[in-house]
């Protein structure tokens, strides 16, 4: 038992030590410019054992995302907000704080695991992502009486517009990414007006 527990501790000790090599890679090399060989040396382990725990830079990148938002200042869906349009403003907001230290190499995440294209076995990273997000979606649906709209297509929209705005940031150069603000406020608007319809027109 003690040397199971040894080796899951080991385990997560190298995919921590990865992770964090790659990141100060990522940051002062450029993603482009950083090889998995640069990762696997700066982690201290071979370049074929960082294989088994990340296929490939983007994989990594994007558990770096999703451990970002995952930490404890990402707040659970609560009812303080008056509609489902400020819930989610709110929600995306703070995900968007939380993703800010890796927004200088999130397109090749949006090109690759996050991509509608992307090849579903190389993708539990990206399904991760999108499955942790679209739970919290739902959770402030339910908590607005508004979760019988939300249909696979709804999701799908809602999911398409998120990506939109995430692309939209990743290159904004207005002080403090202000239009990355109202295009996601345009862009709620929209959902959440469709979706209203949606459900007046079910009455």
């Amino acid at each position: 038992m003690t040397e199971m527990r040894v080796t899951a501790e080991t385990k997560e000790s190298t995919r921590r030590r990865i992770l964090e090599a790659a990141q100060e890679l990522f940051r002062s090399t450029g993603f482009e410019a950083t090889t998995t060989r640069d990762i696997a040396k700066a982690a201290g382990i071979a370049a074929g054992t960082l294989f088994n725990y990340f296929p490939t830079k983007e994989a990594i990148v994007t558990t770096l995302v999703i451990d970002s938002q995952s930490r404890p200042a990402r707040k659970a869906p609560d009812e303080s907000h008056g509609s489902l349009e400020e819930a989610l403003f709110a929600h995306v907001a703070s995900g968007l704080r939380q993703m800010k230290p890796y927004r200088g190499y999130l397109s090749p995440v949006l090109e690759t695991a996050l991509s509608p294209l992307a090849e579903p076995h190389r993708n539990d990273a990206g399904s991760l992502f999108r499955a942790n997000h679209l739970e919290h979606v739902v959770q402030f649906a339910i908590q607005h009486g508004l979760d019988g709209a939300l249909t696979p297509v709804a999701l799908q929209m809602y999911w398409t517009l998120y990506l939109g705005v995430l692309a939209f940031w990743t290159n904004d150069k207005s002080p403090k990414q202000e239009d990355t603000l109202a295009l996601l406020d345009q862009s709620l608007s929209m959902f959440t007006g469709w979706l209203l319809n949606m459900t007046e027109s079910s009455d």
